[in-house]
């Protein structure tokens, strides 16, 4: 008998935050697949399933295409075996999680899966630091970037500017080592230092930390409080902050 394979978001790192799909295929599996970013409280709540890491680290420089072809690879022969296989992914798999090579290949196999949502950074963030990222009468849209925001045609960058300069907001996952070509950009579009920016670092974990700045001053608060990765960026939305006593 074979089983779905089940390719499984598992959100920012609390474990509270997991599905309950999620959780019951994660605590049954007889193999996880998991990447970097998936906290230890998380995978350790199988105890008998043989985990094998498949992350990728920042500056982490070994090839791409190999190490996705080495995952597909896995996930096939354990699903050949007849064992109940996880693919665990931070966040939600289809946000900057790849899940669709995975499904890809799975298909040309003819081999059955499943995909389980995920809490994605931004979205945990935004509701742990009482983010409003969409709010009537303020934002009805909110835009996920990655880094590579920094390396976008101007075409490109002065849509996403022009977003904020209507009031939305906008997500940057994995822009801490490139907040430096980020935020010059930005502001050579938008013209507004003030535009509110929020640096999220270890969502959801218990090292959680927030930095609340703008895009005049938000390098320097970062570099001040030596943010650790992950990090995810949260900019044109200003958090509830609780009256003072």
């Amino acid at each position: 008998m074979r089983h779905p394979i089940a390719i499984i978001g598992a959100g920012p790192g609390d474990p509270e935050l997991l599905t309950v799909k999620a959780h019951k295929l994660l605590v049954d599996a007889d193999v996880i697949l998991h990447d970097n970013l998936v906290s230890d409280t998380i995978l350790d709540l199988n105890t008998t399933g043989e985990r094998i890491y498949v992350g990728r680290k920042f500056g982490d420089a070994s090839d791409q295409k190999d190490r996705q072809d080495r995952i597909n690879e896995l996930l096939y022969a354990h699903y050949l075996k007849g064992q109940k296989v996880v693919r665990l992914k931070s966040g939600d798999p289809y946000i900057y999680g790849r899940a669709a090579e995975e499904a890809r290949f799975l298909i040309e196999k003819n081999a059955e899966f499943n995909v389980v949502p995920g809490i994605s950074a931004a979205i945990a963030a935004a509701n742990i630091c009482n983010i409003p990222i969409t709010e009537r009468n303020h934002s009805n849209a909110m835009l996920i970037c990655t880094a590579h925001t920094a390396d976008y045609s101007f075409e490109q960058l002065n849509g996403i500017a022009h977003m904020l300069k209507a009031g939305n907001t906008i997500s940057i996952y994995m822009g801490l080592k490139s907040l430096h070509r980020i935020i010059p950009k930005l502001l050579e579009v938008c013209k507004d230092e003030s535009i509110p920016v929020n640096a999220i670092s270890k969502v959801s974990r218990d090292q959680q930390t927030l930095v609340t700045g703008n895009l005049g001053n938000i390098e320097e608060k970062v570099l001040a409080t030596n943010l650790q990765m992950p990090v995810v960026f949260i900019i044109g939305a200003t958090p509830i902050q609780p009256k003072n006593n």
